[in-house]
């Protein structure tokens, strides 16, 4: 899988303002949501963000140097969809190593896809 094809560039924030872990995840359900639609699911903003705060209620998605990979899987989806954020000076973000975040790269898969969404994850993470 390449990251060209789960990330389109209607789905990138290079400009990120979010002012707390909160408001950084509802932005990026609202990114993700849009590819959601496109990618077979009929899902809200509000879905999408319950997904994402679900799996940051296990564990924060904040890998640390600076970097986020919010993630979660999502009913109806027929492919991966991504959303990329950079924020300038960072937002807080409960990181495994207590720093604020600046690259939050978001992503949410199909349901039934779950060895492709841990696949998806590594890419991610060895990039960034």
């Amino acid at each position: 899988m390449r990251l060209g094809e789960i990330l389109a560039v209607d789905r990138i924030d290079a400009d990120f303002t979010a002012t707390s872990k909160h408001a950084a995840l509802e932005a990026l359900a609202e990114l993700l949501c849009e590819g959601a639609s496109e990618a077979g699911a009929a899902a809200s903003t509000g879905d999408v963000l319950r997904v994402l705060e679900a799996r940051e209620a296990l564990q924060s998605t904040g890998v640390g140097s600076g970097v986020a990979i919010p993630h979660g899987r999502l009913g109806g989806l027929d492919r991966f969809v991504g959303a990329l954020a950079i924020h300038h000076r960072g937002v807080e973000f409960e990181a495994i190593d207590g720093q604020p975040v600046s690259i939050l790269f978001a992503v949410i898969g199909p349901e039934k896809a779950a060895g492709e969404h841990l696949k998806c994850l590594a890419r991610i993470g060895r990039l960034l």
